[in-house]
């Protein structure tokens, strides 16, 4: 029999006990959750995807650089051909396009111009629906990759056999990554907030999302570099843009940020720097 049962005033100070003990449970689970929400992924490869929505959902996933191929654009584009090979031969690519037809034929040529050994491929699950900002279903009425969740996005990362970077996301942690973005139940916000070494592997606790993120993306070239280097927000920036997207054989239309992005896929802030150097000694 429970000793506690005989006596109210003994069970009452209990109940009060557990009640307490479960508010704070509960804002422990919640701040756990968003940590772990916001936590993103660097990949030692460059994530290849279709579109412009589908590298801003990505984006907020994981902190490597995405290459978008236009679509269809891609076939007929001979600079963003060398380019993405250009990126294979250095760090390797990841492609996520959709599961529709449309994306295997695009996965299909980037197959081919891209050795076996440089190229991994992540593909999402078929789900049937509509993205928010369409006003209809595709052609074949599946969800793209800016459509699917992030619990998905992750899983088909996971799967791709991709190289995952952050010291937080080495391979015995790969039960905590997979808690990246599930909407979880009491049940199971309770089971990520007890993970420990033994739930992981060895080693300590995965650190906190800050911590890692800002020391990956000090690694990156910001939009604030391009300022800083005068490749934005001068007179003459355009002009000093198209010297160096010709020097590096980049296609000349690449926007900011996508100069930014492939930069990033061929170069570490130091050696990009290095190179900026070396180009102006010879354009003076």
């Amino acid at each position: 029999m429970n000793n506690n049962s005989h006596c109210e005033e003994h069970r009452l100070p209990l109940v009060k006990g557990a009640a307490e003990l479960s508010e704070a449970e509960g804002l422990h689970e919640l701040s756990e959750h968003k940590r772990v929400s916001n936590l993103k992924i660097a990949l030692k490869e460059t994530v290849i995807v279709e579109g412009r929505y589908d590298r801003i959902k990505l984006s907020e996933l994981i902190v490597s650089p995405i290459i978008e191929t236009g679509g269809f654009r891609v076939f007929k584009d001979k600079e963003k051909q060398i380019l993405i090979r250009k990126i294979a031969e250095k760090r390797g690519i990841l492609v996520m396009t959709d599961i529709d037809s449309a994306g295997f034929v695009i996965r299909n040529f980037l197959r081919g111009i891209v050795p076996e050994d440089r190229i991994l491929h992540a593909y999402i699950p078929t789900v049937e629906g509509k993205e928010k900002r369409k006003p209809e279903t595709s052609k074949e009425g599946l969800l793209g990759v800016e459509g699917v969740d992030r619990e998905a996005l992750i899983e088909a990362i996971l799967n791709s056999g991709a190289h995952i970077i952050n010291s937080h996301c080495e391979e015995q942690r790969l039960p905590f990554l997979r808690e990246l973005s599930a909407q979880q139940t009491e049940g199971s916000a309770r089971q990520s907030q007890s993970l420990s070494n033994k739930d992981v592997g060895e080693g300590p606790a995965p650190p906190a999302a800050d911590d890692a993120d800002v020391q990956i993306e000090e690694s990156f070239i910001t939009k604030t570099d391009f300022f800083d280097y005068g490749l934005t927000g001068r007179e003459k920036s355009a002009a000093y843009r198209e010297k160096v997207l010709a020097s590096l054989g980049m296609p000349r239309y690449l926007t900011t940020n996508a100069m930014i992005a492939a930069i990033n896929c061929l170069f570490t802030k130091e050696e990009f720097e290095s190179f900026l150097i070396q180009l102006n000694k010879e354009i003076k």
